[in-house]
């Protein structure tokens, strides 16, 4: 089955970097686009960034030229670089991919900004 594992999340101070990392298993994972999604406490579960099947990404604009998103098609692993990271960016990210309609995710990572 479909299984998606995040790592890497943790607790940095405002404009450190962190580097989270989505593990796949169970798809063909280079036919698949891959999300990342954050939901803070007592806020909606947001889209973070995209990157399709063909490497183009997106980016939601609280984050745009903060956060990279990429993939290794080869690993099955897609990242999100977080840089210049802000306390409004604390949040439990969550990794997601759509099979066939479907939505998958993963268990999440929390990351915490904080002095």
């Amino acid at each position: 089955q479909v299984q998606l594992v995040e790592s890497g999340g943790g607790l940095v101070r405002p404009g450190g970097s962190l580097r989270l990392s989505c593990a796949a298993s169970g798809i063909i994972f280079r036919r698949y686009g891959m999300n990342w999604f954050r939901q803070a406490p007592g806020n909606q579960r947001e889209l973070v960034a995209h990157i399709d099947s063909g490497g183009s990404t997106n980016y939601a604009g609280s984050v745009k030229g903060r956060f990279t998103i990429s993939r290794d098609n080869a690993k099955r692993i897609v990242y999100l670089q977080m840089n210049s990271l802000k306390p409004e960016d604390t949040a439990v990210y969550y990794c997601n991919t759509d099979v066939s309609g479907r939505g998958y995710w993963g268990q999440g990572t929390q990351v915490t900004v904080s002095s």
